[in-house]
């Protein structure tokens, strides 16, 4: 991300494994820059096996995306815009706990700041520890410490074991 400062981003992840998944991410990108007041940096398409989701569920489409905050936005209200996004897109309040959803967005960090609240927490407390979320963050923002970490999103990629659950399944095209 030449000429950005990785700490000054916001870092969201993107997935969906219900409808179709990929049109729902695209969608989602859409949506992303029309909030962002500069272009945002969007990873290639991810194909990945559901973690921690009921027997069943399908394969998941994930993605991240980059973007430099508002002047004026707070962790806070970037996810109630992600909660609009989402929303606006399909998603509806699960019945099951990692049901399958047509969006999920994910709020992955806000520059250095850090939240622990019952409807916020920040950076995400998994992050650092699934390929689905690095592989594709690796890829907008390889150069970012997560709050809490000590090593970049990239080197946190490479010392996952590669488990081969996690692929690539459409490559980013760069304008």
């Amino acid at each position: 991300m030449s000429g950005l400062r990785p700490q000054t981003l916001a870092l969201i992840a993107l997935g969906s494994n219900l409808g179709d998944p990929i049109a729902a991410i695209h969608a989602a990108f859409e949506r992303l820059q029309q909030i962002s007041p500069s272009p945002i940096h969007r990873s290639s398409l991810w194909r990945s096996q559901p973690v921690d989701c009921p027997p069943g569920s399908p394969l998941f489409i994930n993605a991240a995306a980059a973007l430099v905050p508002r002047d004026d936005e707070s962790p806070e209200s970037l996810m109630q815009k992600l909660g609009g996004i989402e929303w606006d897109l399909g998603r509806r309040p699960k019945q099951v706990m990692n049901e399958a959803r047509p969006l999920d967005l994910d709020l992955i960090a806000f520059g250095a700041e850090v939240r622990t609240r019952p409807d916020l927490v920040v950076p995400h407390p998994r992050a650092h520890l699934r390929r689905f979320v690095l592989a594709p963050l690796a890829e907008v923002a390889p150069d970012f410490v997560l709050p809490g970490q000590t090593a970049t999103v990239a080197e946190l990629l490479n010392a996952l074991p590669d488990t081969g659950q996690v692929v690539l399944a459409q490559p980013v095209i760069r304008m």
